[in-house]
């Protein structure tokens, strides 16, 4: 099977995207044959605007309903599949929607969120995120990771501190995931992780979502699809074959002052950091290019099993998981 008919038949689910939702976008999902999306509804807003947010994407789902459906089981995805359109789970960078409520960690769940980031890069009342000194894991947080294990919802540590991270993982009695993150090893960022760090979510049963945004790769904004290959392998030499997965972090749309809201605490406040300029790796600068992520898999020796694996069957698997299946 060669590269084009194995990217064909594959199941290839994106961990994170957080795009310009439009039509364009959706035909470009199609045209790089992806099969679902953890799609981003919530960073810094509250339980109102997030519940907006739904009922903004829901309406574009229903107009859009040839190209997409919604995921709310991993059967959900598998039907995808079969019926060649892209399965969009939703999902949230930030616990801060859930308030001080745990109640509306169920709301959420039956609106169709999946996954929930526990921080954004900063404090809230689950924990702390990585831009900041990190006190770990609330009271009130362990309560929302035991709520988050009873209805179903993956616990996400991406942009989570190093120390409410590791309290997370031990907390959760599901599989916790970084859904979008690059090694510390190649590149010495605070939104990295450590060889050590990933280790010991993939030794507690978690999962590792490789992301190419290029301001967290070795070469920044000169790097390749090649560099991005060079992560993953860098990652699974860690984590194994069957912990790690996709999670590109996607941004295709987005302008300055997208930007501009996302590196300013609660969206407003003080500036956490600057990116520059953003492009994504030469080779893979659209979703619609995701077909030569498989082919630079092969041809750097990766087996087409473990293609397989990394491209979208290991995050079926944990995902049923931590849903309940």
């Amino acid at each position: 099977m060669n590269a084009a008919e194995l990217h064909q038949d594959a199941i290839v689910i994106d961990g994170l995207v957080i795009a310009k939702w439009d039509r364009d976008l959706f035909e470009d999902m199609r045209r790089g044959g992806l099969t679902a999306a953890n799609c981003t509804v919530s960073v810094w807003e509250g339980f109102q605007a997030t519940v907006d947010n739904i009922v903004k994407f829901n309406q574009m789902m229903e107009a859009n309903s040839d190209l997409l459906r919604p995921v709310l089981s991993t059967r959900d995805i598998r039907r995808a599949k079969e019926e060649g359109k892209t399965g969009i789970i939703y999902g949230f960078q930030n616990a801060h929607a859930f308030e001080d409520q745990i109640g509306y960690v169920e709301i959420f769940k039956k609106l169709g969120v999946g996954i929930v980031q526990m921080c954004y890069n900063t404090q809230n009342l689950v924990g702390t995120g990585c831009y900041e000194r990190d006190g770990g894991l609330s009271g009130f947080g362990r309560e929302i990771v035991a709520e988050m294990n009873r209805v179903g919802v993956m616990c996400d540590l991406s942009h989570v501190g190093s120390k409410t991270s590791e309290e997370v993982i031990l907390e959760s009695k599901k599989p916790v995931c970084y859904s979008h993150c690059l090694p510390y090893g190649l590149k010495a960022h605070p939104r990295n992780k450590s060889d050590e760090e990933l280790k010991f979510i993939a030794d507690h049963g978690g999962f590792v979502g490789v992301t190419m945004f290029a301001p967290f790769l070795a070469k920044g904004i000169d790097s390749t699809i090649d560099d991005y290959v060079e992560a993953i392998a860098y990652v699974m030499n860690i984590v194994g074959e069957d912990a790690i997965g996709i999670g590109t972090d996607f941004t295709q749309g987005h302008g300055h002052d997208f930007f501009e809201w996302l590196t300013h605490d609660k969206g407003y406040a003080r500036r956490l950091t600057n990116f520059g300029k953003i492009v994504n790796p030469l080779g893979i600068r659209t979703l619609g290019e995701f077909p030569n992520l498989t082919e630079a898999l092969l041809k750097h020796g990766f087996s087409e099993r473990q293609v397989r694996k990394i491209m979208g069957e290991n995050w079926v698997r944990i995902l049923a998981d931590v849903w309940g299946e």
